[in-house]
């Protein structure tokens, strides 16, 4: 598939809705981030205000062959079993989304097990990657399967005013982390977290099973497809996709955790003006985050402490794309005040 035809955002949309944030009665700049959400989603969207009624939390699931290096205490078991809790709506991400009006549609793209619910979506590549300390993850086919898989997944949203990625698989921060260790050129001791908890031995362990998984398949920085199947998941690769198809589509798309944000990374790898459509919801806890974060230019909105996983920041941060359409619409002028604006500091310089 061709990912290259991603347009930039709509330059006099973004004019129109500075102007109008400017004229709102306070001081410039004084809405911080809200401001600047407000400006890109009419960018986004080609035009000034309304609203994000219609959300979507897209959810891949994925086994990782990596497991068998026994670097998590955690069963691979935890995959499905949590994949039909999502499904089943009785989740963490299923929780905050029904708060926020959001509906969540489950991808089985890589689960170990045979999975079969008429709740989850059977898009099923392979039944887990291989073991990558072994040799590449997946083929450079299945990894491209597997993108065209996210990349669908979000295209038949294509009507919806917002979508946020989340994903599901165990050993997925150590694919993560190889990933991100390779585009960012950093040590793998520097994006490697402890996941869902591990002990300082296994966390020792973890770090050396992915220097090994690089080592032994030497992925090509330059080429994110070949990254994310020498040392990646099918769940980075859907995700990986999906951001490049909202971006095609331009549909404001949202950034969960450290999964998520590193398939952001790809994407923005892949088709560098896609990351104009990316919303970063909150700073996961996990090791790592920040600096693919940073690598991105986008700050997130929120700072929870939050590592679940699964899509949970996302409708956290519809709630804070939504207000920032609030205010740029429900806001009064400093005419309609009757404020006069001359004395006023711009707080942005």
């Amino acid at each position: 598939m061709d990912y290259t035809d991603i347009l930039p955002l709509d330059e006099d949309a973004m004019a129109a809705a500075r102007e109008r944030v400017d004229s709102l009665s306070k001081p410039l700049g004084s809405l911080g981030q809200l401001e600047e959400y407000a400006v890109r989603l009419a960018g986004i969207r080609g035009f000034m205000g309304g609203t994000l009624a219609r959300r979507a939390v897209l959810v891949f699931a994925a086994d990782n062959g990596v497991y068998g290096q026994g670097i998590t205490p955690v069963p691979q078991a935890v995959t499905p079993m949590q994949t039909i809790n999502i499904a089943n709506g009785i989740a963490g991400v299923n929780a905050l989304a029904a708060q926020a009006g959001a509906e969540v549609f489950v991808y089985n793209v890589g689960v170990a097990q045979e999975l079969k619910r008429k709740n989850i979506i059977d898009a099923l590549v392979m039944h887990g990657t291989n073991d990558m300390t072994y040799g590449p993850a997946m083929t450079r086919a299945q990894c491209e399967r597997a993108m065209k898989t996210g990349y669908e997944a979000a295209a038949a949203r294509e009507g919806y005013d917002v979508i946020g990625l989340g994903e599901m698989g165990i050993c997925n921060t150590s694919t993560t982390a190889a990933v991100a260790s390779v585009l960012l050129g950093k040590p793998v001791s520097a994006l490697t977290g402890r996941g869902a908890g591990i002990t300082d031995g296994q966390y020792e362990k973890k770090i050396s099973v992915i220097e090994k998984a690089i080592e032994v398949n030497k992925p090509d920085a330059s080429d994110p497809v070949d990254v994310i199947a020498k040392v990646g998941g099918l769940d980075i690769a859907a995700m990986t996709g999906a951001y490049l198809a909202c971006a095609h589509y331009r549909v404001p798309v949202v950034i969960d955790g450290f999964i998520s944000v590193c398939a952001a990374l790809c994407a923005m790898r892949i088709s560098p003006a896609s990351v104009s459509y990316m919303f970063a919801s909150h700073k996961s806890d996990e090791q790592g985050y920040t600096a693919i974060a940073e690598a991105l230019g986008l700050a997130p909105a929120l700072t929870l402490g939050m590592r679940l996983g699964e899509g949970s920041g996302c409708p956290l941060m519809f709630y804070i794309l939504e207000a920032s359409l609030r205010m740029l619409e429900d806001m009064g002028t400093f005419a309609e005040g009757s404020i006069d604006p001359s004395e006023f500091v711009d707080l942005r310089k």
